[in-house]
């Protein structure tokens, strides 16, 4: 990346910079495979500022172009080392769809060009940077690298692979958001300590050939071991699971060929209030570096310029969410103060409209741990805080985040604040007091709230982690309750799932006829996709359910996964073969006929005129929406 005569106040991406900070050899060289965003949304931005609030120097490569070998020598032979991160997202994510197609565009890449990092990006630098620098060390981290601490189900590849501190010939993973690791690494480093004696750090993996000195550890199966036989993930994944917490977390240990071990230590402890105000405090740039704005920018910006991060951590306990592998079920939240400070930054941009587009988190709803012991005893092993009901010592209360809230509306220059991340609606329910839940509609939907039920199949919802169908319904009704006291037509859109783990064609049909009986077609479909280290991915991998080791029918047929994704588009005339087969398969030809209860009419004979899969009702609503629109282009 060239310099800019504006970066000023950005870390160093050139010797350029480096010689104009004065700067002679780094301490640190964070390669990334995202574009440099000095934003706290972005990880790479976090912990380049923590450690230079520290003492540390850190430069900035991104984006190397991974065909050189030369391209990773920039930024010179760093003091202490090398971090690596694949960016934001994993990198087979960013590229792929869920039916493994490429996608055109990749939003944390200046002018979304798509291809300016490769698959499996960690491992693909940690490499390039070993044929480079053999002795310097390398140190792992973000998203990818944390999800893929230990053996592990790569979808994009469609095989078992080995921790990727191996495959990255890296020497450490800081796993989790890395904040507190970090620092422990760099200190110890900056101390002389060899990295392949740095073995003592919470939050972080290592290799070593002797394991005898690691105290109250679980052995987990070998890596061969449970390549050779899938149950044995499962059981090993599910201890993994139970291992999160900083509190009640063991180390684990997992064998390898040639004498090797991977170990990875309890997690860090989650960040107090005082400490993820500091993390907010320091002095981000809050925007890309200027380098890109001849390509436009970096496209991401746009979704958390004018958005608060309130929290982190989520006791939700969704099967096909990573967040408890990765931040851990223990809520950690800012102050208000802090949050405030930043929203009066927002409001001084000149392109700040008046609307602060979210506040929240991975749930915006949750503001504090989930109960009073999980601060001294940890999160319980075998227990969840919401499934398959709320747990009595859950502790409910929207009083804070709705203080917040009534803050934020009060400054001047706001007009409106919306909540757009996940409201966690069985947490909602579970809440005595419907102060919140009015004030959500009154003041803080733009026009609809999306919330998650993901299916209605009882059956499915188990295998999701997620509340029964009933509890979703009571939410819908008390919402459009709401709206009618309020005088308001704010919709409902809730995301639903195609294809998860225990969704076989029947439960397919069965969302589809909820979706009809509610005269709903969804505009957007998640079919499942497979990423690393979630319960559902071992489900989908291994056929068994790690939490109680019983099978679970898995959807893997490309065409049948088609399929499940069309019944929820069944009016989408695009769909209509997909969905009569997948009836005819199901034994549902009920649903194939001129009744107001069919999905489908039946096919078209030889000679007719070709008519869409749409009823006269739906010509009829289609009507009143373009009167509807008439009418307001008029005004």
């Amino acid at each position: 990346m060239d310099s800019f005569k504006n970066s000023k106040g950005f870390l160093p991406v050139s010797p350029e910079d480096m010689r104009e900070q004065g700067i002679e050899q780094l301490d640190f060289v964070y390669v990334i495979g995202d574009a440099y965003v000095d934003h706290p949304s972005f990880g790479h931005a976090i912990i380049s500022r923590i450690l230079q609030a520290h003492g540390y120097t850190v430069g900035i490569l991104s984006q190397p172009d991974w065909k050189r070998d030369d391209s990773i020598t920039a930024l010179g032979r760093p003091r202490l080392g090398f971090l690596v991160s694949a960016g934001n997202m994993d990198s087979c994510v960013n590229h792929y769809s869920v039916s493994k197609k490429r996608r055109s565009t990749d939003a944390y890449t200046p002018g979304g060009e798509m291809g300016k990092r490769p698959d499996h990006a960690t491992a693909v630098y940690g490499n390039l940077i070993r044929r480079t620098y053999r002795d310097v060390p390398i140190i792992i981290g973000g998203i990818e690298a944390s999800l893929r601490r230990m053996a592990h189900y790569d979808y994009w590849t469609d095989s078992f692979k080995r921790s990727l501190l191996l495959d990255s010939q890296a020497d450490l993973i800081s796993y989790g958001m890395g904040e507190k690791s970090i620092v422990e690494i760099a200190d110890a480093l900056a101390a002389g300590i060899p990295v392949s004696d740095i073995t003592f750090i919470p939050g972080t993996v290592y290799r070593t050939r002797d394991i005898s000195g690691v105290y109250d550890a679980i052995e987990l199966p070998s890596y061969e071991e449970m390549k050779a036989d899938k149950s044995l993930y499962a059981r090993s994944f599910a201890i993994q699971n139970e291992n999160t917490d900083f509190c009640n977390g063991k180390a684990l240990v997992e064998g390898y060929p040639n004498g090797v071990y991977v170990v990875q230590n309890p997690p860090q402890p989650p960040l107090t209030t005082q400490e993820m105000d500091d993390v907010y405090a320091l002095p981000y740039m809050r925007t890309y570096h200027p380098s890109y704005e001849e390509k436009g920018g970096v496209p991401a910006i746009a979704e958390i310029k004018f958005s608060l991060i309130s929290n982190r951590g989520c006791f939700g306990g969704c099967s096909f969410c990573a967040l408890t592998f990765h931040q851990g079920r223990t809520v950690q939240a800012r102050s208000h103060a802090s949050i405030l400070r930043e929203a009066e930054m927002l409001i001084k941009e000149p392109d700040f409209k008046g609307y602060i587009h979210d506040v929240g988190g991975p749930t915006a709803n949750f503001r504090h741990p989930s109960c009073q012991k999980q601060m001294t005893h940890g999160v319980c092993k075998n227990r969840q805080c919401l499934f398959p009901a709320p747990c009595k010592n859950l502790r409910v209360d929207h009083s804070d985040y709705l203080e917040l809230l009534q803050k934020l509306r009060k400054l001047p220059g706001v007009k409106k604040v919306f909540v757009r991340s996940g409201i966690r609606f069985d947490y909602l329910m579970a809440d005595p007091d419907d102060t919140f839940f009015r004030e959500l509609v009154e003041h803080h939907i733009s026009g609809q709230l999306k919330v998650a039920p993901e299916h209605i199949s009882d059956a499915v919802l188990r295998r999701m982690g997620k509340p029964e169908n009933a509890v979703y319904e009571r939410f819908a009704a008390k919402y459009r309750k709401l709206n009618a006291q309020m005088g308001k037509n704010q919709f409902l859109v809730p995301y639903l799932m195609s294809s998860h783990p225990g969704s076989t064609l029947k439960e397919a049909v069965e969302l589809a006829e909820y979706l009809r009986d509610l005269g709903y077609m969804p505009e957007q479909v998640q079919d499942f996709y497979p990423t690393p280290s979630t319960l559902s991915t071992v489900m989908y991998y291994t056929g068994l359910d790690p939490r109680d080791m019983k099978p679970v029918y898995v959807c893997r047929n490309p065409h049948e996964k088609a399929m499940q994704r069309a019944l929820i588009q069944y009016r989408n005339p695009k769909n209509y073969e997909l969905v009569h087969e997948a009836l005819v398969k199901a034994g549902r030809m009920d649903l194939i006929g001129f009744d107001q209860k069919c999905l489908i009419r039946p096919r078209q004979t030889a000679g007719s005129p070709q008519k869409s899969n749409f009823t006269q009702s739906d010509t009829r609503k289609k009507k009143t929406i373009r009167n509807v629109h008439k009418k307001k282009e008029k005004r």
